[in-house]
């Protein structure tokens, strides 16, 4: 009996949990359809090409019914747009003729994962790791150093990182290729290409990297400075733990909450790509997509990219969520 009566509440907990994320991805997916369907302009005319004087206004009857624009807006649009979603088909590109738009995302985010993905990999090992030293350390030279760096690299621009990286290393020096993924004729699947894939993800691995680093550093500090001035660390001193047994049994759990928010949200981001650093290096990935459909007003596209966005964060929260359960058991009563 005493196991089950500990057991509801977490239970109830993770119940409530997973209910609040599926409500909020409903709503982001009602949202993400509703805000492409306000902005001026016929669809229909997009479908066409936007050839108004060669098509008569039954053919561009008959392209909407064909489509399903002639039906209420609410609720058969929604309901057909949230159903077909489901089922991953969010409709064709303008753009790419005939091309579905969940084969153009899944083509370009293998690219995207490689390089946002390994960036964020680094940036948290490395960030994570030095501000929580700085905090520990708070005061010393270490902490005013990586303090200093941090905030540096923390409201500098990406994009400008990038283009900085490809002036010194691409164009000066010649060491590394500052364009695209890979040299044209390489062939795909051997080792040669492997290399030639990773001197090309080098400089853009850096620049976001560089760009992302900065705010680990600053929240894990800042969470480390917090906890080495609580009560518990000053008993835990009195009691004669040593440094090292004070920041593994004490420090180092505490001071991860505010680092776990920082870091799930940020790897909900992965898939949306930096977009910036993306366009600065033509790196194909979902940013540059995203920057393609932005240019030929490719609506479905960009319905698709900002709905799988908008899931990857809601997706990050959840994970946010359980992960505080975790660490803090007190969350979950």
């Amino acid at each position: 009996m005493a196991s089950t009566g500990i057991g509801a509440p977490k239970s109830q907990h993770v119940g409530r949990i997973f209910l609040r994320a599926a409500v909020t991805l409903l709503m982001v997916a009602s949202l993400n359809f509703i805000l492409f369907r306000i902005i001026p302009g016929d669809p229909a005319a997009l479908l066409l090409g936007g050839a108004r004087t060669s098509v008569t206004a039954e053919q561009m009857e008959a392209q909407r019914q064909n489509w399903g624009l002639d039906r209420p807006l609410f609720p058969d649009q929604v309901v057909d747009y949230l159903s077909a979603s489901l089922h991953g088909d969010f409709g064709y590109s303008f753009k790419f003729r005939g091309r579905h738009v969940s084969d153009l995302i899944l083509e370009r985010l293998p690219a995207t994962v490689a390089l946002v993905g390994l960036a964020q990999f680094i940036a948290i090992l490395c960030g994570v790791m030095l501000g929580l030293y700085a905090g520990w350390r708070r005061g010393g030279a270490v902490d005013h150093i990586v303090t200093g760096a941090s905030l540096a690299l923390y409201s500098t621009p990406s994009f400008w990182l990038g283009m900085l990286l490809v002036v010194i290393f691409s164009t000066a020096l010649g060491w590394l290729p500052g364009y695209g993924a890979y040299s044209p004729g390489a062939i795909s699947g051997s080792l040669d290409w492997l290399i030639d894939y990773l001197r090309h993800l080098a400089l853009p691995v850096t620049a976001v990297t560089l760009g992302l680093i900065g705010q680990y550093v600053v929240v894990a500090r800042a969470a480390m400075s917090d906890v080495v001035t609580e009560d518990y660390m000053v008993t835990a001193r009195a009691k004669g733990l040593n440094r090292g047994q004070m920041l593994m049994r004490h420090a180092f759990r505490n001071a991860m909450l505010p680092v776990v928010t920082l870091i799930t949200l940020n790897l909900g981001y992965v898939v949306a790509g930096a977009i910036t650093v993306e366009a600065v290096f033509a790196w194909p990935g979902i940013g540059g997509l995203t920057v393609e459909a932005l240019n030929a007003r490719d609506y479905p596209v960009l319905q698709g990219i900002f709905l799988l966005l908008g899931a990857s964060i809601v997706v990050a929260n959840l994970v946010t969520d359980l992960a505080y359960g975790i660490l803090d058991p007190r969350v979950r009563q």
